[in-house]
């Protein structure tokens, strides 16, 4: 079975071709330059750029594959921004369509939970941290296509949080991998931000946020050299702290046999080493999907809808949902 599939979220655009549910091609094309003078994503320019690389992502990818016959096109459903995941819908859609294809529509938490499958052979039941600029969410999967959300956040993101403190220190955007950068040469314990709080397994950063800007605005100059070092690393390890410590704690209350984690934040140093340590400490195997495979791909894609088709009947295409909840599809006996 030789899947197609894009993702169009939000402002990175993707193509992969899978066989067998094995990557064989990716390609993701950075739309990062273009909204870098606005700090953070243009929804509009966002919409434009995907119409724009789509299909020479599209054509690299199945290049990169060689010859083959396709038996599917995937896209991201949702959740993301409307725009680009109508580009990416309807694209998808018009090339199922021209090749006499089904196409399927993925939920993109779902693709982030199946991609640690892609590099791992992962032990049910599974807890999974979807950490992103959009998205904190802690899901347990008993089954690939048994899902329950366990918590996620009650405000700002995490990855959300990383962007608004490196924009209040003057950094560049993305703002997570230059606080990462800067925090390597830092004391962690430099100033003693608090680890956010939440009831049950939900995730809140914008105390934290608020934590930095208050300390910030009590210097007498914006922070430069070991000062602006020593801030990146105490808000990372408050962040990554209560990002590893909910996650593991999870996993141990739910019985999970292998922890992982995906999303953009995912890529961060210090929370992979976080949940590497502790979880070997606990007990848990965690499960590190390589950087390419964290941040936002077409390769997770692929992967979860070849998970549907080879599960049965492709789903009916549904339409693009900004706010598609994460539910379960695969029968009980799955488990």
């Amino acid at each position: 079975m030789r899947i197609l599939a894009v993702e169009t979220s939000c402002d990175d655009t993707a193509a992969a071709v899978l066989e067998d549910g094995r990557l064989r091609a990716s390609v993701v094309l950075s739309q990062a330059a273009r909204h870098r003078p606005f700090r953070g994503v243009v929804p509009e320019l966002a919409s434009r750029a995907h119409l724009e690389l789509l299909l020479p992502a599209v054509a690299r990818a199945l290049r990169r594959a060689g010859p083959g016959r396709l038996d599917a096109v995937a896209y991201t459903r949702g959740p993301g921004l409307m725009g680009p995941l109508l580009v990416g819908k309807v694209t998808a859609q018009t090339l199922a369509r021209l090749l006499g294809v089904p196409a399927v529509g993925v939920n993109h938490l779902e693709g982030h939970v199946l991609a640690v499958e892609l590099e791992y052979r992962p032990r049910w039941p599974l807890v999974c941290l979807v950490a992103s600029g959009g998205h904190t969410d802690l899901v347990l999967a008993r089954a690939p296509g048994r899902y329950q959300v366990l918590g996620r956040t009650r405000d700002d993101a995490a990855g959300e949080a990383y962007d608004k403190v490196a924009r209040l220190l003057g950094l560049g955007y993305p703002g997570g991998p230059e606080i990462d950068r800067l925090a390597a040469r830092g004391n962690p314990r430099a100033v003693a931000f608090p680890r956010p709080s939440a009831p049950g397994w939900d995730f809140s950063f914008s105390g934290l946020k608020t934590a930095v800007l208050y300390h910030v605005r009590a210097l007498p100059r914006r922070p430069r050299g070991r000062l602006l070092a020593d801030l990146c690393a105490s808000f990372q390890e408050a962040a990554a702290e209560t990002l590893a410590d909910k996650t593991l704690a999870a996993a141990r209350r739910f019985g999970a046999r292998d922890v992982a984690v995906g999303g953009g934040v995912a890529a961060n140093s210090r929370l992979r080493a976080l949940l590497a340590e502790r979880g070997a400490a606990a007990g848990l195997r965690v499960l590190l999907p390589s950087r390419a495979l964290c941040t936002d791909n077409a390769a997770m894609i692929g992967r979860a809808a070849w998970r549907r088709l080879r599960a049965g009947p492709p789903p009916r295409a549904g339409r693009a949902d900004p706010a598609l909840p994460l539910r379960s599809w695969a029968p009980l006996s799955s488990i």
